[in-house]
């Protein structure tokens, strides 16, 4: 059975998103990411942790805009297609 992640969009006050992270099978088990790297190497950790089974369930909160979810959206596909390129060289 896999382990759930999740993986929190959220906003401070200066309206800067930022992405939180929680393990669900720990107790006070929190890692706040600013970008998508430090995103991915934060899950890639959590995952080796569970032998990489693990299921990620995004959400954002409420006072997350749609253009911050966006902005997050398209850096996960340019990071997605930058590691592809990287592993296809």
């Amino acid at each position: 059975m896999s382990v759930i992640i999740n993986s929190t969009i959220k906003s401070n006050p200066l309206g800067r998103w930022y992405i939180e992270l929680n393990d669900t099978t720990k107790d006070n088990h929190m890692a706040i990411c600013l970008d998508v790297y430090e995103y991915a190497i934060k899950i890639e950790e959590i995952g080796a942790e569970y032998g990489g089974d693990i299921d990620v369930v995004w959400s954002a909160e409420d006072n997350v805009t749609p253009e911050q979810i966006n902005e997050v959206r398209m850096q996960m596909n340019a990071y997605e297609m930058e590691r592809e390129a990287k592993i296809n060289q």
